[in-house]
């Protein structure tokens, strides 16, 4: 994402219930836990879904008591065109990017026209070319979510993507299920996208809680994306798997620690370690008195604290050396006595 940080996208989604006002909170929610970036869906659910397709399991079990098809429960989550625009404009006033998951061919042109820095695609895409090719066709970087996919249609996506004209592509490895279980995760596949593309990798969460987005912080993820809602127990498809307000901002704070942990990777001490060394490493110390011009044995040392001296991985150059002078039993040794 051109960034050294992780970049964390707070996944308002569908989250809002189709009521613009709930959108503008999760907008200030998104702002208040430190994300980068907070993400919706635009759609016109007629283009979507067909009259008499069903929900699916997750969408039937985090709503069990509303019996209607997928097209009436995602046409009362639709915003309007005029609504994002205003949303646009809010997040803009509030200093945090707007990203948005289109649906449909129309909405990649209204997001493009919009101004949306980045074009995310929904798992659900992945296999949808003439999609793809019409994202592509926009010339922005482009977040591709990898959930259901094997590592064969995600190359099949990228093939078709670059034949297009896209160029920066990130892949955001995904469980799709809604909450996923940890143990269907599979974090290293994100790895393995990485080591096969040679593509910058982040991870897209719907696991509940907050260890798994870290983790994949630690792993080397440049996005995390995370569902974020106002109430875990509102009425909708993904409230259930997702952050609350006060999660979401210590995921954030979690994240960042990660990221500055993990460092350059070179092995050396660390400038806060320095002072410690004299005080936590040993030197060669006289285990006993030692006559000037004597020949120094194994018997003459021993290793004490403090690290001032001789350091004790010297103990074999020093045995065999002669003494200088006398050199009284507790001495640390200086290479000056030898």
């Amino acid at each position: 994402m051109g960034n050294q940080n992780v970049f964390i996208i707070a996944e308002a989604g569908v989250n809002h219930n189709g009521d613009l006002r709930l959108a503008r909170k999760l907008v200030d929610a998104a702002v208040e836990a430190g994300a980068d970036a907070v993400k919706f869906q635009t759609f016109k659910a007629e283009k979507v879904v067909t009259p008499g397709a069903e929900r699916a399991q997750y969408q039937k079990d985090n709503m069990p008591g509303k019996d209607e098809s997928q097209l009436e429960m995602i046409k009362r989550l639709e915003l309007s065109y005029a609504q994002f625009r205003e949303l646009y404009a809010y997040c803009w006033h509030k200093g945090i990017i707007f990203l948005s998951s289109p649906f449909d061919q129309e909405s990649i042109d209204f997001l493009a026209a919009l101004g949306v820095p980045y074009f995310k695609i929904p798992s659900g895409e992945i296999t949808n070319y003439p999609f793809l090719r019409r994202i592509a066709g926009k010339k922005r970087p482009v977040i591709l979510s990898t959930g259901m996919a094997t590592l064969g249609e995600v190359e099949g996506a990228l093939r078709v993507l670059r034949e297009a004209g896209a160029r920066d592509i990130t892949l955001l490895h995904c469980t799709t299920n809604y909450p996923a279980l940890p143990e269907e995760v599979n974090l290293r596949a994100m790895l393995t996208m990485k080591q096969a593309f040679a593509l910058p990798v982040g991870y897209s969460d719907h696991t509940m809680g907050i260890a798994v987005p870290i983790a994949a912080a630690a792993l080397g993820a440049e996005v995390i994306e995370k569902h974020l809602t106002l109430d875990r127990t509102f009425t909708g498809p993904d409230h259930r798997a997702s952050l609350e307000p006060g999660e979401f901002k210590e995921m954030v704070a979690a994240i960042r620690q990660v990221e500055k942990s993990l460092g350059d990777g070179i092995k050396r001490p660390a400038p806060g370690e320095l002072a410690i060394m004299p005080a936590a490493r040993r030197s060669l110390v006289a285990a006993r008195d030692i006559a000037a011009g004597e020949i120094i044995t194994e018997s003459c040392l021993t290793a004490r604290r403090p690290g001032t001296g001789i350091p004790p991985n010297f103990w074999d150059v020093v045995v065999g050396r002669q003494a200088r002078r006398d050199i009284a039993a507790g001495s640390i040794l200086s290479w000056d006595m030898i």
